[in-house]
Parts: C-alpha cells; structure tokens; sequence
C-alpha cells in the first residue's frame, strides 16, 4: 500500500519528483469556463450570481444574505457540545494570534527628521467557505479571527446553500463566534467574482481568503491583482521525522488522518529506524480497514505515500529541510532539541502527542499552511495577513539640505535628472 523508500542520495529524490507532478495529476484546465463566470459577474452582478446558483448548485436561496434573527435561529439547531467545543477552540485561536499584532511607530532624530510606519487592517475582507462534504467550520475561524484581530472593519463571507437552498448550520455558528459581520449564500468561482468587483448585495473586498475546488482557488488566481488573495493552495500533506522510540500505531494513524483528505494527499515517514519502519506499515494495515475513508486513504499512500528510512537523524533533518513540507511531525525522543534545525515547514509538530489534527483544530496556530515545498518562501496565515502597511518621512530644510548632494549624486548615477532637479530645486539661490 505504501513504498518503502531506502535514502540512498537518489532514490528519495526520485520519489520527490511525483509529488511534484501531482499537482497537476488528473487536473483540468478549467480558467476559460472560470473567465467567463467572473466577466458575467463583473458586467451583470447579483443576477449573474443568482443564475449560476440555480445552475450549479439546483436552487437559489430565497434570501442570498442571512440576517442576524436568522444566523441565531439556524445556531439553535446545533449541538450543545459542538458550540462549547467551538468557543474552546476560538479561546486558543485568539490567543495565539493575538501575540502576532504589530503596532505603528515613530522615531525621531536630533536634527529634526522624523520617521515611522502606521500599520492598520485591511477595510474589507472576504471568506469563502465550500459547502457539501468539504464543509470545514476550523477555516472559518482560522480565518476570520486573525483578520478581526489585525483590526478589519468588515469580514464578509460566502457559503454555497445546500440543495434547499438554506447554509449549513455548524459553518454558522463558527462565523458568528469568529466574528463574521455579513453571511452571503453563494458558492463557486461566482462568488468569488461578487467578492473582488463588488455587486448591488454584495460589497467589495480588499482580500478573498479561504479554501475551495478548482474553479474557487483558479477564481482566486485570476483575480490577484483586482484583489490579494492569501494562497494557491495544492494538496495537502504531512512529513514524520521519527526515531527507535515512536509508537508505530501513532505513526500509522498520523499518516492516514492526512491521506484521507484526498487521493493526492502526500503522507511521508522520514526514520532511521528499519524495523519501525516495518512495524509502521503493518499497523497502517490494520487501521485502514476500519476507517471510513479507507479507499481514498489507500490510494493516497499508494501513489503519494512513502517509508523512507534514512542513514542517520541528520539525513532525515536535511531531506525535511529540501522537501518543505505544509505539517511537520517529529516523533523522537527529544524533540525539542530538533526545532532550531527544521527551517522550512509550515507547522511543527512536536513530540508523540501533539498530531497534527491538534493543529488543524484547536491548539491556537493557524491551519492555513503553504504547501508543495513553497515553505521555503511562504509563511502561515497570521494577523500580518490582514494588515497593511505604510511608511513615513518628515525632514526639516536642514536636514534635507545637509543630505542633498548625496541624493542628487544617487539620482545622476541612475540617469533620472528630474529626482536630482526635485533635490536642487529647493536650494538654488534666487
């Protein structure tokens, strides 16, 4: 079901390589169909998206915004303990993140100038969240709650109805405790498109946020520029670094919870140890045959799964290092001791009891990760997401006179008179 790998300098980053080309593995090129939908959106708004609505998801709701009487009356049918559980999990996200906000500043020098840098949130910000079976109520709180606590005004979301037109409950119930001001019923690059240019319901955003299929996250892409996104997310993935003393029945669970996501999902074991590499295996095994994803997880590992058994410690360090993976494990005896050598990951994963599914729904750092190695660049989604930036400059006369022929000189070196003219300008004797 799943390969084992030995690292011998050639054969793992033989394996490498289809993880890479996974991503485009059975993927369709969907951006023509996509550039229509957005340019129909763009030209005849509310109607284009009531009409794709029909289309694609079978009935439009009879209201496209949910009033607050309404997201209390559809939190009601909830369960009790979901609700508890929700209010937990927003308590630690919060937490987490409210360490992340950075604050404007200034500073002042002896010859009068001044300078600094105001930092503020983003006006608008839209989330879209899928609905059916991918209908994830974590990613709304990761990521609407660091947007409210970067300081944005308004966080809209859009949701696809159900077949009766009416928005699932438990992804209600997280906007509201997150602190989604506006609830839309539209799914699909269509609302995507509602986001970026605006329509007569639905506002203009500054950034669209969130997961979706291929026609969302394509939407996402064509629109960069009209509007910053956070990521083009790929499959998701985990990478184990684990030693003789790791428990394969944690292993082997920890590799599947991952795969189940999706027959591209990539699971890797990264270990020096043959014989729990053996017994990691065999478990997975075992516990496939009672999960409820077993074919989509058996399928995963077959393609995009690998044991790969390593010289040393240091070797499997350095591979985690080039493969950059979305969620890190290490599974070692002293794990703490690794964290200042893992340079490239989304999240880690510390010790035999932190899984990664901890991370995806309530220890408090953000879920939103970059994927297919991008790690090496990409950071997580965090309050620094939402916020934008801008600098300041004050200079007295003197000041600027006493660094004027620095920066006439820069100008005349890069041939652009009129910068040097502006500095002159200012200190010729009439």
């Amino acid at each position: 079901m799943i390969t084992t790998v030995i690292a011998n300098g050639k054969d793992e980053y033989a394996f490498v390589e289809t993880l890479k080309a996974r991503s485009n593995s059975g993927a369709k090129d969907v951006s023509g169909i996509v550039l229509d939908i957005l340019n129909n959106v763009k030209q005849n708004g509310d109607k284009a998206v009531y009409d794709y609505t029909v289309k694609f998801d079978g009935k439009a709701p009879e209201k496209v915004e949910i009033t607050s009487d309404e997201i209390d009356d559809i939190i009601s049918s909830c369960d009790e303990k979901y609700i508890e559980t929700l209010k937990k999990a927003v308590k630690n996200i919060e937490d987490f993140h409210k360490r992340q906000i950075q604050h404007s500043w200034l500073t002042t020098k002896e010859n009068g100038v001044i300078m600094g840098q105001r930092i503020r949130g983003l006006e608008r910000v839209g989330l879209y969240v899928p609905g059916g079976t991918a209908a994830y109520p974590s990613s709304v709180l990761m990521n609407a709650i660091p947007a409210k606590l970067a300081g944005c005004k308004e966080i809209i979301m859009t949701t696809p109805p159900s077949k009766d037109g009416k928005p699932n409950p438990d992804i209600i119930a997280a906007a509201k405790l997150a602190g989604v001001d506006r609830i839309f019923l539209m799914g699909g690059a269509q609302a995507v498109a509602a986001l970026a240019y605006g329509t007569e319901q639905v506002p203009k955003v500054d950034k669209i946020v969130g997961p979706g299929n291929i026609f969302v996250a394509t939407a996402k892409k064509l629109l960069y520029g009209v509007v910053d996104i956070d990521m083009i997310a790929g499959p998701s993935e985990i990478l184990i670094i684990a030693d003789k003393t790791a428990d394969p029945k944690f292993l082997a669970a920890d590799l599947m919870s991952q795969a189940e996501h999706d027959k591209l999902a990539s699971s890797i074991l990264l270990t020096d140890c043959a014989d729990l590499a053996d017994k990691v295996k065999s478990e997975i095994e075992r516990q496939v045959m009672e999960l409820e994803r077993k074919e989509i997880i058996e399928e995963s590992l077959k393609n995009y799964g690998a044991v790969i058994v390593c010289s040393d410690m240091a070797q499997a360090v350095k591979f985690a290092n080039e493969l950059a993976p979305e969620h890190l494990e290490v599974c070692c005896e002293n794990p703490m001791e690794y964290v200042g050598k893992l340079d490239n990951a989304g999240s880690v994963f510390l010790g035999n009891y932190s899984p990664e599914p901890l991370g995806d729904y309530f220890a408090g750092p953000n879920h939103v990760l970059p994927t297919s190695g991008t790690a090496r660049f990409f950071s997580p989604l965090s309050v620094d997401s939402f916020t934008k930036k801008s600098s300041f400059i004050y200079y007295t006369e003197d000041a600027l006179k006493n660094d004027a022929e620095d920066i006439v000189r820069f100008a005349e070196v890069e041939g652009l008179t009129a910068h040097a003219n502006s500095i002159k300008v200012r200190f010729e004797e009439e």
